[in-house]
């Protein structure tokens, strides 16, 4: 019987997770100082973890690339075609 893909343990670490440990919670707290020491870990407050959108690129942004790649690509095949 074969293991379904999503149940594979390699990609568990680089998946992104709303459920965090309790150690991670705390170390999050820290970070925006909202943890003391001596506190206790039952009872952590509510922290966001969100995930960040890749943005898209700009429409002028594609058709600069666009340019560039066609440019450069019959550029070399003119200069082969010359020889």
């Amino acid at each position: 019987m074969s293991l379904d893909k999503s149940l594979k343990s390699r990609t568990t670490l680089a998946r992104h997770r709303n459920v965090l440990k309790r150690a991670e919670r705390i170390e999050i707290l820290k970070q925006d100082d909202r943890w003391e020491e001596g506190q206790s870990p039952i009872g952590l407050p509510k922290v966001a973890n969100r995930k960040a959108k890749v943005g898209k690129k700009d429409k002028a942004a594609k058709a600069e690339a666009g340019e560039s790649t066609t440019e450069g690509a019959g550029g070399a095949g003119s200069s082969a075609a010359k020889s």
